[in-house]
């Protein structure tokens, strides 16, 4: 099965019906896919990629290898309660961190922050194209997630180092994203992340042309009323080099009020912020019970 690919550039012109209808399908079927002629500066993209690999070498790499995890995997031991992954997480907006990030330089904080601006309007135009398929107003998502601050934005920058021993543990366990709309940089030349459709693992191969992997997160389930759901997915450790994974997250302000759209039914509405309060101490469970407790919330008319 080839993942789903979405040119963005022939939304303008007479394939635009049928670009629609390949979104729709990767949504409702995949809950993942790749886009072309995205917008985003791909020469940008390569010294984002760049930079972050050095900021690793210089900052993480030695400190990786010498934690307790990497000794616990020296001694064949099976790790089950951690990720073989070294990562840091800047937020962008509301407000932003990436000046208290230790030993990063300037001139990764500017490329980086021309990088996100141009992103956010990739995020914006899949969220208002995902709308016109569920046949809501093309600002609804938008809005949604505007709370009263605007959307969160941030970026999880993680390196999934060489591995001794890939069998013993996972590069990051099984999950779904609790937010709304992720765009994946992904290494170009190493494997491991791995998304399940229908009952298997699905190997996703790494992004040549520096396109652009999306994924759906867990408010895009709920605001959908299920149509569109979020999909399981875990990274493979890998024995044969570094997998560089920079996961951008369009996902709505901690404040914003949750719910299905009306068009599309669903029992009341929560706050993001009592939604990420739960998914913090589940995240690497079966989801479905995760929903149900939040939907039990909004029967009984309060918040978590």
């Amino acid at each position: 099965m080839a993942i789903p690919v979405i040119d963005l550039a022939e939304l303008h012109g007479d394939k635009r019906s049928k670009t629609m209808t390949s979104l729709h399908e990767a949504c409702e079927k995949w809950g993942f896919f790749q886009v072309d002629n995205h917008g985003v500066d791909k020469k940008l993209m390569e010294k984002v990629k760049e930079m972050v690999n050095g900021y690793y070498d210089e900052n993480l790499k030695e400190k990786f290898y010498e934690s307790e995890m990497s000794k616990r995997l020296n001694k064949n031991e099976k790790i089950s309660d951690m990720d073989w992954e070294s990562t840091f997480f800047i937020c962008h907006r509301p407000n932003s961190n990436i000046n208290q990030i230790p030993n990063i330089t300037k001139q990764l904080c500017e490329t980086m922050e021309e990088y996100i601006a141009q992103l956010i309007k990739l995020a914006e135009t899949l969220s208002e194209l995902i709308c016109e398929n569920l046949g809501l107003d093309h600002n609804h998502i938008k809005q949604t997630f505007c709370g009263t601050k605007g959307p969160s934005i941030g970026t999880k920058v993680a390196i999934y180092p060489q591995c001794p021993n890939p069998d013993l543990v996972r590069g990051l366990r099984e999950h779904t994203d609790a937010g709304g709309i992720i765009l994946l940089l992904q290494d170009d030349q190493v494997p491991g992340l791995e998304f399940l459709k229908d009952g298997q693992w699905f190997r996703i191969p790494p992004s040549k042309n520096n396109t652009i992997f999306v994924n759906t997160g867990d408010q895009i389930e709920v605001i959908s009323n299920g149509k569109y759901k979020s999909v399981l997915h875990r990274v493979m450790a890998e024995k044969q080099g570094n997998r560089l994974s920079i996961a951008t997250f369009y996902n709505p302000g901690s404040d914003a009020v949750i719910s299905p759209a009306p068009e599309l039914l669903y029992p009341g509405n929560y706050q993001f912020g009592d939604y990420l309060k739960l998914y913090s101490t589940t995240k690497f469970l079966e989801k479905g019970p995760r929903f149900e407790s939040m939907k039990t919330t909004m029967v009984n008319g309060h918040h978590g």
